[in-house]
């Protein structure tokens, strides 16, 4: 099952003064999947509308929560983070965290090749 949720700019500011998301976030529960992008990524649409079209399916318990950081003031700020700190300038960019430890970064992947990094 997927569980979505939306990171506030508190939790950005978090991740941009400690370089990491908050544990409270990130080890959530076992398998966690932090998706940063901007509304307009055609490739966020698409993951977004697999994301709710599944939200009650799937073999793994996954929690995702989304930031799209061009919606927030803190927009500039948090880009040049993820661009200096997470070394991606690109979107969708997804951290993936088992136990709140990161084992795995990517930008799009599809729905079934995000769970299979969960599962396998």
């Amino acid at each position: 099952m997927l569980h979505l949720n939306t990171l506030t700019d508190d939790d950005a500011r978090h991740a941009i003064k400690h370089n990491e998301f908050d544990t409270g976030i990130i080890a959530m529960a076992k398998n966690v999947l932090v998706i940063l992008s901007q509304n307009w990524c055609s490739q966020w649409q698409y993951l977004k509308s697999d994301l709710e079209k599944h939200i009650t399916t799937g073999e793994a318990d996954i929690h995702v929560h989304i930031f799209l950081y061009n919606r927030s003031p803190l927009f500039q700020e948090f880009m040049d983070f993820k661009e200096k700190v997470f070394v991606n300038d690109q979107t969708p960019y997804m951290r993936f965290y088992r136990d709140g430890k990161l084992f795995f970064e990517s930008n799009f992947l599809p729905l079934e090749s995000i769970i299979r990094k969960f599962t396998s």
